[in-house]
């Protein structure tokens, strides 16, 4: 389904970017600590590190990139300013996937427009939570594939039960919006492996086995990559890789390489760090990549600026991976 060439709904063939197993990365936006304007710059460097490391394609507008603080001129402008800044620096295979996530089918419809339109070749989008009471199997098989024949690029869909109020899809809903032609992938932010494992059977996912169909069955956190490359997945979409891409990109391929034992303890050392991230969350992400990079700020208020004790506190508790990554 993610060959070089997709149907869309309107019939129309158009040229994007396969995505390949491996390595993704929701981006962070970065802004100016004094007032707090978009910093399209950081973005951009931010954007080629990343590609050096190694990983596969990158999202921008996921949850990582705040996208919830930013108006829809400035998603469109960070997403167009990664696909310049890969372009630019030589990595038109990367693809930018683009989070696009509206309560409405519409109102998605057109943002999955808007995102095309700004350079994105693919779109990852939550189910609608808003009004929860209504959001049941029914409903939400309606707004995926009303989305998906209204997209003019594919739709991976976004399983993260903690930022939709814990609506969880299970296999079986998403084996059947899998049939869907427009709907190329899925994130499992749920950490439930075992989903992953049936949903990446029934659709013959593209692993680090075999090419596959094309659907993507993708672990949402860097916390279990070696565990989804076990379970037939095709690669990750997480947070942490934006910290330590080449430690991530390097437990992925240990595994497709059949090292086993060293993927597992590898990934030991990539667990214990990640944790460390994901508990600082996006302040924490973004003062990670400020003490080893050195840039990346703060996040958009009403997120919280980090102090320096618990900067030193996130600095200290990654240093082990970190020394990893600088080997790499």
């Amino acid at each position: 389904m993610t060959g070089q060439t997709n149907g869309n709904s309107n019939g129309h063939a158009t040229e994007r970017t396969p995505l390949r197993p491996g390595i993704y990365s929701p981006t962070m936006t970065f802004f100016d600590p004094e007032t707090e304007e978009v910093d399209i710059a950081s973005v951009k460097r931010h954007a080629v590190r990343l590609a050096e490391a190694g990983l596969a394609g990158l999202v921008t507008m996921g949850s990582n990139g705040e996208a919830v603080h930013l108006s829809r001129a400035e998603r469109t402008a960070i997403t167009r300013a990664t696909r310049e800044a890969l372009d630019e620096a030589g990595y038109k295979n990367v693809p930018v996937i683009v989070g696009a996530s509206e309560q409405g089918i519409k109102l998605t419809i057109e943002l999955c427009k808007e995102s095309a339109a700004a350079g994105g070749e693919y779109v990852l989008t939550v189910p609608p939570s808003y009004y929860r009471y209504a959001m049941d199997e029914e409903a939400i098989y309606e707004y995926f594939t009303k989305v998906a024949d209204g997209s003019p690029i594919p739709i991976i869909l976004y399983n993260y039960p903690g930022a939709v109020a814990g609506i969880d899809m299970d296999s079986d809903l998403i084996i059947k919006l899998a049939k869907h032609p427009n709907i190329v992938g899925t994130k499992f932010t749920c950490g439930n492996t075992g989903k992953l494992t049936r949903v990446a059977l029934a659709t013959t996912a593209v692993s680090t086995k075999s090419n596959g169909s094309g659907y993507m069955a993708f672990g949402g956190m860097a916390d279990f990559t070696a565990q989804t490359a076990a379970s037939g997945g095709s690669g990750i979409i997480a947070g942490g890789a934006n910290v330590v891409p080449k430690t991530c990109v390097k437990v992925w391929n240990l595994y497709a390489e059949g090292k086993y034992d060293e993927a597992f303890e590898l990934q030991k050392i990539l667990s214990k760090g990640d944790w460390v991230l994901t508990k600082a969350a996006i302040p924490g992400t973004k003062s990670a990549i400020q003490s080893y990079y050195g840039y990346g700020g703060y996040p958009r208020k009403p997120l919280k600026r980090l102090s320096k004790e618990a900067t030193d506190a996130v600095a200290a508790g990654i240093r082990e991976v970190m020394d990893v990554e600088k080997s790499l």
